[in-house]
């Protein structure tokens, strides 16, 4: 049998629209600005094929480089052999949105100051660096009512 290796192929399930999700594009996603450096998640919207990625950058994460009026360039890193290189994609809005990956990190920040802000006001200074998980703090293990089991294995037996 034939075996094809289109721009599109082994894309049923990758460029279909999601569930309830079908029909006209919602006017919200014409009105989003973006601006250069912004991070934005690469999903190409089926309904429309003018601007689509290639299947490869379908759910990459990138950083806008140019915004025109219907399209945004976007630069990726892709993985060619043991390097990385830099990929300049060009895609209408519909295939992209704004990132939710910083939020956390945002987030964090929001945090910092005002926990910087409240220990300037109480005069004490305050530990903002995140630790990695510490190790259990020591316990004793009273053995008077917990008497120790010695555990030894099964012997083997033949069947024969």
């Amino acid at each position: 049998m034939p075996h094809s290796f289109g721009l599109r192929a082994r894309t049923r399930h990758m460029f279909s629209r999601q569930f309830r999700d079908h029909g006209a594009i919602p006017l919200s996603t014409y009105l989003k600005t973006y601006k250069t450096g912004d991070i934005v998640d690469i999903k190409a919207n089926a309904a429309v094929q003018k601007g689509m990625p290639h299947k490869f950058y379908h759910g990459r994460t990138g950083v806008v480089y140019n915004v025109t009026k219907s399209a945004v360039g976007v630069i990726i890193h892709k993985k060619v052999g043991g390097r990385y290189m830099e990929k300049r994609v060009n895609l209408r809005i519909e295939h992209v949105k704004h990132s939710k990956c910083r939020q956390e990190f945002l987030d964090r920040v929001k945090e910092n100051r005002a926990k910087k802000a409240a220990a300037k006001e109480s005069g004490s200074k305050v530990f903002l660096k995140r630790l990695p998980a510490q190790p259990r703090e020591a316990r004793y293990v009273k053995a008077k009512k917990n008497i120790p089991q010695t555990i030894a294995p099964v012997p083997y037996e033949t069947l024969l």
